[in-house]
């Protein structure tokens, strides 16, 4: 079965203002050279900590960024060669799950209207037929088609973004970039959601990236695990690998910093020292070296490339690559 997305060298750098009396320009590597695969039906977790690139990742995928550099294959076409007209009937099976449910509904429309805009743009059926759609999706995510003429304030912030899911779900999508979907919502409606999610997947053979800074969510949710630091990938697995023998000692300290609620069990904790390098001036070698408790002289000089160390599993360490 051939991947619905991939995605090779990505590249996505703004520009930084510049400073009194400098001559040369600076810029953020939001994305510095990131590379994955997605299959058809499948869920790939992109887990780091907050400004690694996540998100400026899933809106390159989605092109609502403009990448500066590499390949994104999407149902194999390269998509980064189309024109916006060319785009225009691709963007119905690629959308989008927001992390703030409240901010990405428009307040001035009802909730027939917000998810009937998108079938009006891409020319989907009749007025009747469009209400027959709306009618079943908003069922199908646990919204009664009765409340469908409120507006977004009269709902809660579970049901708003039930109301996203069924915005997305109502174009018949191949992919979904889920951006940080229950991050946003009390810990009581987040495994709702989360099963809603996975449900939906299963009834419609959809693909997920889903961008997490949980890795609880990422467990839950994913088949394979990205790992992310500073703009680069840094472990890919498939989730079963990352969880039980991660590799790279980034990865290493952010499942040992999941709390437990088992109050006797001990858990060794890894305590990072340092900041995060600024993306303006990243480390020389490394990205991860001036925290790494594991660093050694390759690490402060030579850029990690990627290393298979298992059958589907790669790690950018100096420490796998002899």
């Amino acid at each position: 079965m051939s991947n619905l997305l991939e995605v090779s060298h990505l590249k996505k750098y703004f520009p930084a203002r510049k400073r009194v009396l400098s001559k040369r320009d600076s810029y953020i590597r939001a994305v510095d050279d990131v590379s994955f695969v997605l299959g058809r039906g499948e869920t790939l977790g992109l887990v780091g900590e907050s400004g690694c690139g996540k998100s400026t990742t899933g809106r390159c995928v989605l092109r609502l960024l403009e990448a500066d550099e590499g390949q994104i294959l999407f149902d194999g076409k390269n998509i980064r060669e189309l024109t916006q007209a060319d785009m225009r009937p691709l963007r119905k099976d690629m959308q989008i799950i927001f992390q703030d449910p409240y901010a990405s509904l428009n307040p001035r429309l009802t909730i027939r209207e917000i998810i009937e805009e998108g079938l009006i743009v891409h020319r989907v059926g009749s007025r009747t037929e469009r209400q027959d759609l709306i009618e079943w999706v908003l069922k199908r995510v646990g919204i009664l088609p009765s409340l469908m003429d409120r507006y977004p304030h009269e709902f809660s912030g579970g049901q708003r973004q039930r109301i996203g899911i069924a915005r997305t779900l109502v174009l018949g999508p191949k992919l979904i970039v889920a951006d940080e979907p229950v991050s946003a919502l009390d810990v009581s409606i987040q495994a709702q959601v989360m099963n809603l999610l996975v449900e939906i997947q299963e009834e419609y053979k959809l693909s997920y990236l889903v961008i997490a800074h949980d890795l609880a969510v990422v467990e839950y949710l994913s088949d394979h695990v990205a790992v992310m630091y500073l703009g680069k990938i840094v472990e890919l697995a498939n989730d079963r690998d990352i969880y039980t023998s991660p590799k790279h000692p980034y990865t290493q300290f952010l499942l040992s910093s999941i709390p437990t609620l088992d109050a006797k069990a001990k858990v060794k904790r890894n305590i990072l020292s340092g900041e995060v390098p600024s993306p303006l001036s990243p480390p020389e070698g490394c990205c991860f070296a001036p925290r790494c408790p594991k660093r050694f002289d390759p690490c402060r000089t030579k850029v990690p490339a990627m290393h298979q160390v298992a059958s589907g599993h790669s790690v950018a360490c100096h420490l796998y690559s002899g």
